[in-house]
């Protein structure tokens, strides 16, 4: 091999450059695999590579191979999102047909932005992204004659890691070993183990010495370990004399870590084996951003969910930080390096200086992924600018000639954070100078120079505080910061503790409504604060999808508004995931936000699957419903903005109970006290809507005490609703117990339309019901007195979904339909006679259809999996219909449907109010 792995190393980085974002199969696909085979300077016609090889089957042609070079590769190449999956099962039907001579090494296929491999030989695949090309590229050895190095596609050492040290953590803690000095010994056992493996200290050496130096009862690893400690800690000319050759060959690594004197642990034989295990993992192939998954397998559920805390996947952290910084980091990259020479190297050199002295603060940080990742990312970057300017053989200031503590200016003292909790404050610092010596073994590999940074002479600043009580300016001076990031507390307005609700509110002085508030927008204000003395920084936070919702868009982003706060771009709705064993599924949105408006276009991240990737729009305004157009708040109104039917709660009954039958309940109670009969109702909420389960309730409005006393077993039930409506702390319940025969609430018309309050995401429409005044609704429903089959059209429809989507909150993941906020507010046509006859007949033909399956749930007909077609079809009909009466077609996308409505909003509340 004439080319050696450093530049088809450089080559295949340049490679997943020039072709990040492409999409189109057919336009590009020649070309990629043309270029990638360049990466190991082969031809492909030298080669014999041929491009649409015909498969044949019994002497006929029944396929075309998009790659094949005969006995060393196939490649299936699709279009950017098709499936691999089929790509792959495509490929192996070609294999079928191949002479044994013409088998080759290995399959790949791609769809431009992911590769998977294949190799036949060992029968083992791997999937990676594209930008991870130069990661795995010599996998690809083989088109070299060289043996693949296989490289497991996730290597269980992250989760066996994380695990190990939960059950450590664990086992400590019941021996009363907790605390301070229990996070600190943790992350000190994760740094030697990481430094053993990773060429700070001879690797295997501590392995070694705990295997044949310690007692194997376990009772003398607890002070071996603190003697290591302190060890670690002295300078080496200030040692005493060590009779061990393994502990005196331990480098000083420095007091920032080691100098703090902790309590000696007790240590079991079957702790010892556990330890012992734990350190046979290759620790340098652990990723700290893992720490917060350690973490979590540590802490109690219920500590978790007070902390609002979930850590968080290196994917959406990308989410964050490349258009809150990094992409525009790479664009001026890329810029230098398109560059002529003789302005190249000063530009390098320039955004060199740049990254140098960025400074970042998460005030959330838990247990630092964000910091960790934001670090990483930078010195790839840095390691890409030094390796540039070394190629260059007119820069003085090259690699060959200099050492590298003179070309490596980025640090993890750019990186400031603030976390509440004491360990994964540690945990976090600690995260960081591994992520350091991470990259600082990827930079000797690349260099050719060893390069540690030991004994460790700078840190990162994680201050151990509550955030928003602690003043941010005595850990970082605003005019040093440039970037705020970070995914502070999920905990919404319910179940937020009096302290929590105290310390929003004085984020948002003279400020209504902000019990409204969801916990993470304190963050907001408070960054807020800061930018205000510093407009070039800029914030890019995480949050609950619940605060570009409901109520809390008008407080929140109103608030932010007055102070000039501009979102610059957001990720739209989509299912938070992390690395922790367990994980919550959270519903997020990621925004990004400054009070200096950049100019042009600003970046919408779109997804049609919340679970899935995002496609990308280009605005021209985002607001506080992350929607391309001006600046609406849709807030409470009491009325309807259109002349409609008035929409009111349900009956709350505030009977503890005792006004509510079972089947059971009212059929033994009829049986006891006949006369009761004509007193009960069928009780419908939203559980008995949808399941078409059955309740019922006393319904005694109006009726007589003669009457009453005449049933002995009604009138204890009408005694326990008096004495638990007395006995709550709630002034507004204790004065309905002067009427406890009767609900709270007492609307029972002729007939009305019901809509439940709550629904499950996954429905495309909310299922809807007419009842009329044999039935109670309960105050999980909403209802419409008076209203016609016309209504229930309108509000069964996509377009009224898609706007209850937009505007509603949230309960959890489901929607939480408002009379206030989604119903008032809504646009309602301008239509003839004709045109609403249209719709009282497609609206019929649902309720007709329904009839059809009236054994069936509502819940299991708009379940989107098993809703019957002819339902199906009778909606969409309608749908059409509807969206021709607002000029939108059906195809339209979501986010185009409702910021058109959002601006028929705008013009209707100026018309008629």
């Amino acid at each position: 091999m004439n080319i050696s792995w450093t530049n088809i190393t450089n080559k295949a980085i340049k490679f997943a450059e020039d072709w990040e974002g492409v999409t189109y199969e057919k336009g590009e696909s020649q070309t990629f695999w043309n270029e990638f085979l360049q990466i190991f300077d082969i031809n492909r016609r030298r080669v014999s590579a041929s491009f649409e090889y015909p498969a044949v089957k019994n002497n006929k042609r029944w396929g075309y191979i998009d790659l094949f070079w005969p006995s060393k590769l196939l490649v299936e190449h699709k279009s950017t999102g098709k499936d691999l999956d089929k790509a792959q099962i495509q490929a192996f039907q070609f294999i079928n047909e191949l002479q044994d001579h013409e088998l080759p090494e290995a399959i790949v296929v791609c769809d431009f932005a992911n590769f998977r491999f294949i190799n036949l030989e060992q029968d083992k695949s791997i999937s990676f992204a594209l930008q991870d090309l130069p990661k795995h590229i010599q996998l690809f050895g083989f088109l070299l004659g060289q043996t693949t190095k296989y490289i497991a596609e996730q290597d269980p050492v992250n989760r066996k890691a994380a695990e190990s040290m939960a059950e450590l953590h664990n086992k400590l803690q019941k021996n009363n070993y907790k605390g301070e000095d229990l996070g600190i010994l943790l992350v000190r056992l994760v740094f030697v183990m990481f430094a053993e493996d990773s060429n700070i200290f001879t690797r295997g050496s501590l392995l070694n010495y705990v295997e044949n130096n310690t007692k194997q009862d376990g009772s003398d690893l607890g002070s071996q370990l603190i003697q290591i400690f302190e060890i670690l800690n002295t300078k080496t000319n200030k040692r005493q004399p060590l009779s061990n050759d393994i502990l005196a060959d331990l480098p000083y690594v420095n007091g920032m870590l080691f100098d703090k004197q902790i309590k000696t642990p007790v240590f079991d034989q079957k702790m010892r084996q556990d330890l012992i295990q734990a350190m046979k993992l290759d620790w340098s192939k652990v990723s700290p951003a893992i720490f917060g998954s350690m973490f979590q397998g540590v802490m109690y559920k219920k500590q978790r969910r007070n902390l609002g805390a979930h850590y968080t996947s290196e994917e959406n952290i990308l989410k964050v930080i490349r258009p809150l910084f990094l992409d525009d980091l790479y664009d001026e990259f890329r810029l230098a390096m398109n560059s002529k020479n003789s302005v190249k190297d000063q530009q390098l050199l320039t955004l060199h200086n740049k990254i140098a002295n960025l400074k970042f603060l998460d005030p959330a940080c838990g247990c630092g992924n964000f910091l960790v990742i934001t670090y990483r990312e930078l010195r790839k970057l840095e390691h890409k600018i030094v390796l540039a300017l070394n190629t260059n053989p007119n820069q003085t200031e090259m690699l060959a000639v200099n050492t590298s503590v003179s070309l490596l200016k980025v640090n993890i003292n750019q990186m400031y954070g603030i976390e509440i909790e004491e360990f994964p404050s540690l945990i976090s610092q600690t995260a960081l100078w591994l992520t350091d010596h991470q990259m600082n073994m990827e930079y000797s590999k690349t260099s050719g120079q060893a390069f540690i940074r030991i004994p460790l002479t700078v840190s990162a600043t994680i201050v151990n505080a509550n955030a928003l009580t602690k003043n941010w300016e005595e850990i970082i001076n605003p005019k040093d910061l440039n970037y705020i990031l970070g995914n502070p507390p999920f905990i919404g307005s319910q179940m937020m503790t009096k302290s929590m609700r105290q310390e929003l509110k004085e984020q948002f002085p003279d400020t209504k409504n902000t019990g409204v508030l969801d916990y993470v927008c304190a963050w907001y204000a408070k960054s807020t604060v800061i930018m205000k003395q510093n407009p070039e920084i800029i914030t890019c936070l995480v949050s609950t999808n619940s605060i570009t919702q409901g109520q809390q868009v008008s407080v929140l982003w109103r608030y932010l508004f007055d102070q000039d706060v501009r979102i610059q771009f957001a990720h739209r709705t989509f299912q938070w995931n992390n690395e922790a064993k367990g994980n919550a599924a959270v519903y997020c949105v990621i925004i990004g936000f400054s009070l200096k408006d950049t100019p042009g276009l600003k970046d919408i991240y779109l997804y049609e699957d919340i679970k899935g990737k995002p496609a990308h729009k280009l605005a021209n305004n985002i607001n506080g419903y992350l929607l391309d157009t001006i600046d609406i708040f849709i807030d409470k109104r009491n009325d309807p903005l259109f002349q409609v039917p008035t929409m009111h709660f349900g009956n709350m009954p505030l009977d503890g109970g005792n006004l509510i039958l079972t089947p059971s309940e009212k059929n033994a109670l009829i049986t006891k006290e006949p006369a009761c009969k004509k007193y009960i109702k069928q009780l419908v909420g939203a559980q008995e809507l949808l399941q078409n389960q059955k309740r019922y309730c006393l319904w005694l409005l109006g009726v007589m005490p003669s009457e009453i006393a005449k049933m002995p077993r009604v009138k204890l039930r009408i005694e326990k609703v008096g004495k638990f409506r007395l006995s709550s702390r709630a002034e507004s319940t204790r004065k309905h117990a002067i009427r406890p025969a009767e609900f709270r609430d007492t609307a029972n018309p002729s007939s009305y339309l019901v809509i439940p309050r709550t629904t499950s995401e996954n429905r495309e429409y909310i299922p809807m019901v007419f009842l009329d005044s044999n039935c109670i609704v309960n105050d999980s429903c909403h209802i419409i007195p008076n209203a016609s089959i016309y209504h229930f059209g309108i509000l069964t429809s996509k377009l009224h979904m898609d706007w209850m989507r937009t505007v509603a909150g949230r309960l959890k993941s489901d929607y939480r339909y408002s009379k206030d906020i989604v119903y008032n507010n809504f646009v309602w046509p301008d239509i003839d006679n004709g045109e609403k006859h249209k719709i009282e007949k497609l609206a019929q033909i649902i309720l007709d259809v329904r009839k059809k399956y009236s054994k069936e749930t509502l819940a299991n007909l708009y379940d989107p999996t098993l809703m019957p077609q002819d339902l199906r079809k009778a909606h969409h009909n309608l749908d059409k219909v509807i969206d021709d009466l607002y000029d939108l077609y059906p195809e339209k996308p979501y986010i185009d449907r409702v910021e058109y409505l959002f601006i028929l909003h705008q013009s209707a509340k100026l018309k008629y109010t």
